[in-house]
C-alpha cells in the first residue's frame, strides 16, 4: 500500500474504533455477505465511500463479521485513486464523510 493508503486507512479504523467501537483493522474490498443482508444494508454510495459505508451498516445492523488478515503487494501500473493526490483526496473524503455522517446519526 502507498502512504496515503496506509494513514487513510489507519485514520479511517481509528476514528471507527473512536465513534463507533469498531474493532476493525482494514477498509479492505473483498466482502462475504449474504444476499439477503446484503440487501437489508440498503447501500448507496456507488464509489469510494462504499467499503466504510458497508462496514457501518454492518455494525448499526449488529452484523457478525469477522476479518481475515491479508498481505498486500504492490500493484503493477498505478492506481487512478491512489496514485493521484486528486484520487486519493477525493477517495479520503468520501470515506471521512461517511464516517462523520454516520457518527452524527448515533
Amino acid at each position: 500500500m502507498t502512504m496515503p493508503q496506509i494513514f487513510g486507512n489507519w485514520l479511517a479504523t481509528t476514528l471507527m474504533s473512536l465513534f463507533f467501537n469498531a474493532k476493525f483493522t482494514d477498509l479492505g474490498p473483498f466482502r462475504a455477505i449474504k444476499y439477503n443482508k446484503l440487501l437489508a444494508l440498503n447501500m448507496e454510495d456507488k464509489t469510494y465511500g462504499w467499503t466504510v459505508e458497508m462496514q457501518l451498516k454492518a455494525l448499526k445492523q449488529k452484523l457478525s463479521y469477522t476479518e481475515v488478515p491479508v498481505n498486500y503487494r504492490n500493484r503493477i501500473g498505478v492506481s487512478k485513486v491512489s496514485g493521484t493526490v486528486k484520487g486519493a483526496i477525493f477517495a479520503g473524503a468520501k470515506i471521512l464523510g461517511w464516517i462523520f455522517k454516520y457518527s452524527i446519526k448515533k
